[in-house]
């Protein structure tokens, strides 16, 4: 027999309260005094230690084991204290197991243990419990109440105790039997459990009890949250699932939805069909796997999707083929335009090297010149004579960089830019990209899109553009682009560099002629429904529209009015017709004026008289070349010099420049020293919009000159070219527009500075048959030929020159200094 720390001494005092009484170990259970507990015995030791309960008063000593895991426990493997149960009932059942349901009754520690080989026998003595009236009545009050309180919070959220159990607990009044019953409801470990059951008094218990409750509670309250968000989401996966499902039933119904393939294997579909570069085949993959866990009614969902089908709808490897036959390419062209023999030349360069090189970087062509001399146009003959695609991307007003680059997909509703954009509408990776008025884009807080055309128009690094919406390389170098503006100056220097600059001039009046008649008249009559039997155009009606009714270095209001004309005979022909009569409207000059009105310009601006004073200048404006008459008065005053007619900084310079020039020349040319003290000079420009620019010098000069020593000008000479202080003639831009506009106004001499000699072959020969073409180096020869003089040189010799016979007016003396 195994005796305890404190062997049994039967003199000692209680040990006649001592009790036999079979032992039941008991695996992860501690049952409690008032707890009615259903157990399952199956070990032979267990079986006989209820077998002799059964046969003596039904009384057995309950007490957990210290360890769940341990089969056949011995006595150090058992806990001391337990309690005394009864026995309620036993069943055998058919696998040799006995079920037992057993209450307990009280506290109970075991004294020692009695020699037994069938079964556990102990003799225990009770627990005492102490007495209540002995303790704090009024704290058990309380600490009763709140646990109570507690208890019943904790029922609320654990849903595997009874709700009766309240009312149980509610009718307690006892501490200890409190302690005891509600420590069985809860849901504690072995260990705490044992504490509670060998506690001395029961206001330990319920503070304990107080504790695990409140720690229980804390633990329940983080569950429900945690439930409740998992419960959320579920009932939205489940809704989001039954109305997808819905929505598919309902498209099979429709017969819009393909039932044998879903989306995602049409896209997978598509996705192992499209040729495109590794990198964004990798980049596909993982966006397509990214949809997949994606539930299809989902915001990012739909954006992923939008992304998935910009790569497959992209043509990075398509490609058109291309028509690499000189000739055609020249029939085409010449079909379409008439002149523009450079532009049509370089064309047929690139076309000639394309058909020796397997691959060639795509051309940047910069077509520069006026509105409607055909730059966009011939963006479209250059497509159709090389076979590609056309694309066109207006830049005109564009201010935000993210139309060239696109947005990042971090923005809602972000798109790739234009230029991705364009190429996936065409379906091609090699078409003609025109980039139409890209002088008139511009800079704000959203960026500088002339920057971001940098790496698009350049052959060294296009190859491998990135728009920020597709964060792909993308390969331009197949692109054949072309820019057009009007002016450089819009320009930005660095993007001007990678562009191959054509200048495209106004046309003359004998190619507007042409153009008329072999272009626009006959696509008008065509577009007003007429034929040949119900209108001729004389080419005198034509030439008539074209210096009377347009001023203009292109054709587009030429081929306005004559689409008036058109729809004026168009109208009188639905009117005779109705009236049973036949119409035939030939067009003349005099038939212009009645059908258009009133003529809006005076062609030509020559005078018919040489006067002094007045001088034809020329300029270059938005809309070729012009006609700039300079006008100058001498008037008693105070030395001031007037400029007037809406002047730029520059021309009011040149203006002051040719002064200083005449006063450094006073004695050369008879005046006297202080002359320009006495008198003011006033230099006017009318009829004519806001100029500006280097190239008036000499006209002003020779205007100055004329009205100071009241020296008739040639009314049939015109004159463009910047002058230096020493009286040097500089070079001029816009040669062939401002030599065209002399040639519209009947002028038979321009005076040019010399250095601007190697632009006269760019002239027209009929042009160049019918003007005398003058290059000067000093303001000396601009005088020599401008001024109305029968010898030239007296000008130059300190001579009165207005003595000279040539003389055709008679002039007033100049204002005396005196």
């Amino acid at each position: 027999m195994i005796w305890k720390k404190n062997e049994f001494d039967p003199n000692e005092p209680g040990s006649e309260e001592l009790t036999t009484l079979p032992l039941l170990p008991l695996r992860d259970i501690v049952v409690f005094p008032y707890m009615v507990i259903p157990l399952f015995v199956g070990r032979d030791k267990s079986i006989a230690a209820l077998q002799e309960a059964m046969a003596g008063d039904k009384e057995i000593f309950l007490v957990a084991q210290r360890s769940a895991k341990t089969n056949e426990p011995g006595e150090e493997d058992i806990f001391e204290v337990g309690t005394v149960s009864l026995v309620m009932q036993m069943l055998r059942l058919p696998d040799g197991t006995v079920k037992v349901l057993a209450e307990g009754k009280r506290r109970a520690r075991v004294r020692r243990y009695i020699d037994n080989e069938d079964f556990f026998q102990v003799e225990v003595e009770p627990e005492p419990e102490p007495d209540g009236q002995t303790e704090e009545a009024d704290g058990h009050e309380a600490l009763m109440r709140s646990i109570k309180g507690t208890f019943e919070n904790y029922v609320k959220l654990e849903k595997r105790v009874p709700p009766e159990m309240l009312l149980t607990i509610s009718n307690i009044d006892d501490p200890a039997k409190l302690a005891d019953v509600l420590a069985a409801q809860l849901n504690l470990k072995v260990s705490d459990k044992q504490r509670l059951l060998e506690n001395a008094t029961s206001q330990e218990r319920l503070e304990s009890l107080l504790k695990h409750i409140q720690s229980e509670i804390e633990i329940l309250q983080v569950q429900k949250r945690i439930r409740s968000r998992v419960k959320k989401q579920m009932e939205k996966t489940q809704r989001e699932y039954y109305l997808n499902e819905q929505m598919q039933a309902i498209q099979r119904e429709l017969g819009d939805k393909d039932d044998v393939k879903s989306e995602l294997q049409e896209l997978q579909a598509r996705a192992e069909e499209k040729a495109m570069p590794d990198a964004a085949r990798a980049r596909l993959k993982k966006e397509m796997g990214k949809l997949k866990m994606m539930s299809p009614m989902s915001a990012e969902a739909a954006v992923l999707r939008t992304y998935i089908d910009w790569l497959l709808d992209l043509p990075w490897h398509e490609y058109r083929d291309e028509v690499l036959d000189i000739n055609q390419a020249t029939q085409v062209l010449d079909e379409d335009h008439y002149g523009l023999r450079k532009v049509k030349e370089r064309i047929l360069e690139y076309l000639a090297v394309q058909s020796l090189v397997e691959k060639m970087r795509g051309p940047i062509l910069c077509l520069v010149g006026p509105p409607g001399v055909g730059k966009t146009s011939l963006a479209k003959s250059i497509a159709r004579s090389t076979g590609r695609d056309f694309v066109r991307l207006s830049l005109g007003g564009v201010r935000d960089e993210a139309e060239i680059r696109g947005h990042r997909r971090t923005y809602i509703g972000a798109l790739p830019g234009k230029i991705i954009q364009r190429l996936k509408k065409c379906e091609s990776n090699n078409p003609v990209f025109l980039l139409d008025e890209i002088d008139k884009m511009s800079a704000d807080f959203r960026g500088d899109p002339a920057s971001a055309l940098l790496e698009v128009l350049d052959p060294e690094q296009n190859d491998a553009f990135n728009d920020h919406y597709i964060d792909l390389d993308y390969d331009l170098s197949r692109v054949f682009f072309i820019t057009t503006a009007n002016t450089l100056q819009g320009i930005p220097v660095p993007l001007q560099d990678r562009l191959e600059i054509i200048r495209l001039s106004g046309y003359t009046e004998l190619e507007k002629m042409a153009i008329a008649r072999k272009f626009l008249v006959p696509r008008q009559m065509e577009a007003h429904g007429l034929q040949e039997q119900h209108i001729e155009v004389r080419n005198t009606a034509i030439r008539e529209v074209i210096q009377r009714y347009t001023r203009e270095a292109g054709v587009r209001n030429l081929e306005r009015e004559i689409s008036s004309l058109a729809r004026k005979v168009a109208k009188k022909l639905v009117a005779d017709r109705q009236k049973g009569e036949e119409t035939h409207e030939v067009i003349t000059p005099e038939r212009v004026q009645r059908l258009l009105g009133v003529p809006k310009y005076r062609f030509g601006i020559a005078e018919k008289g040489d006067e002094i004073g007045f001088v034809n200048g020329l300029a270059w404006t938005q809309v070729g070349g012009a006609l700039v008459p300079v006008e100058a008065a001498i008037m008693p005053g105070t030395g001031k010099l007037i400029l007037t007619g809406q002047l730029g900084d520059v021309m009011q310079e040149s203006g002051r420049a040719a002064l200083s020039y005449i006063r450094s020349r006073s004695s050369v040319f008879g005046l006297k020293n202080d002359f320009y003290q006495d008198v003011d000079i006033h230099l006017h420009v009318p009829e004519i919009g806001p100029v500006d620019g280097p190239s008036a010098g000499i006209t002003m000069c020779t205007a100055i000159t004329s009205a100071l020593l009241r020296i008739p000008v040639r009314r049939n000479v015109a004159m463009t070219g910047e002058i230096t202080l020493r009286g040097n003639v500089r070079p001029i831009g816009g040669l062939k527009e401002k030599t065209l506009a002399a040639h519209r106004g009947e002028i038979e001499k321009v005076i040019v500075p010399q250095d601007n000699a190697k632009d006269i072959p760019d002239i027209p020969a009929k042009v160049r048959q019918e003007i005398e073409i003058v290059p000067v180096e000093h303001m000396d020869q601009v005088l020599k030929e401008a001024l109305l003089l029968d010898e030239p040189d007296l000008l130059f010799a300190g001579l009165d020159p207005r003595q000279s016979a040539s003389r055709q007016l008679q002039a007033p003396e100049l204002p005396s200094s005196s």
